[in-house]
């Protein structure tokens, strides 16, 4: 799918708009449309400082879009705040694992899924703190974790760390699920376990990942985005893109 050609939003659960992202003279994103189906994987790759991180900071609140629009079911969520931005149902992990290390698996779930909750009353502590605990290690086996709920975070490996982040996300209840590097750093097995965790995760609700081991994006998404120095380079199917001429020529043959 040619860059210049707009997906149809029909069924659409995020859409951006002339998405642009300067700081001073530079251009991290240079007015970016895209659309992202409900559904499924969605990847977006592209060479070392394509813009791939910046869309997600923007997507996901951290920066705050120079100009442009961030439609998420309908609605411009463009320059809210992380902590907003999660209330749309939307979670996310990062390159760098964000985990607090000192606690327990089954306490860094157990928080994240306590923030779904209405805050804290004290008729009905007993309960609600039951039904989190609940849903925590449900998320924990789902995600493969069983067993080590009790385990210090900082003692896990490095590849169930990664999945403990895929947990503490999933626990937020989010219908979109963003992966930053979902497999850096890990070992070949380590990687097909995610791999094979995404696609599970994938049937439940909407992944949009950024990753750089093209095994990985081809074999896990449904459509692929390609940036290039902050412009939309290529959309399409994997097949396409690894046919896309210009997909090529800057990023697939190096």
């Amino acid at each position: 799918m040619s860059a210049d050609a707009f997906p149809s939003d029909r069924g659409a659960l995020v859409r951006t708009e002339g998405l642009t992202m300067r700081f001073g003279g530079l251009a991290a994103l240079n007015d970016v449309s895209l659309s992202v189906e409900r559904g499924g994987v969605h990847a977006i790759i592209g060479p070392n400082g394509a813009g791939k991180s910046t869309f997600f900071n923007c997507l996901t609140g951290v920066l705050k879009p120079t100009a442009g629009r961030i439609v998420v079911n309908g609605e411009d969520v463009a320059g809210l705040p992380p902590h907003a931005i999660s209330r749309k149902s939307i979670a996310r992990s990062y390159q760098v694992t964000n985990l607090l290390r000192g606690a327990t698996v089954l306490e860094n779930v157990r928080v994240a899924a306590q923030s779904r909750h209405h805050p804290w009353r004290l008729h009905r502590h007993y309960r609600a703190y039951h039904q989190v605990i609940d849903q925590a290690l449900a998320v924990i086996d789902a995600v493969g974790l069983r067993g080590k709920e009790e385990d210090l975070a900082s003692n896990l490996s490095h590849g169930e760390q990664r999945t403990l982040e895929i947990a503490i996300a999933l626990a937020t209840e989010p219908m979109l699920l963003c992966l930053d590097e979902p497999t850096a750093g890990m070992s070949a097995a380590e990687t097909r376990q995610t791999v094979e965790l995404i696609r599970r995760i994938a049937g439940d609700l909407t992944v949009l990942i950024v990753e750089h081991d093209m095994d990985v994006v081809m074999g896990l998404a449904r459509t692929v985005t390609v940036l290039h120095y902050g412009e939309l380079l290529a959309a399409g199917s994997p097949a396409e893109i690894q046919a896309d001429p210009r997909v090529l020529e800057v990023y697939l043959k190096t």
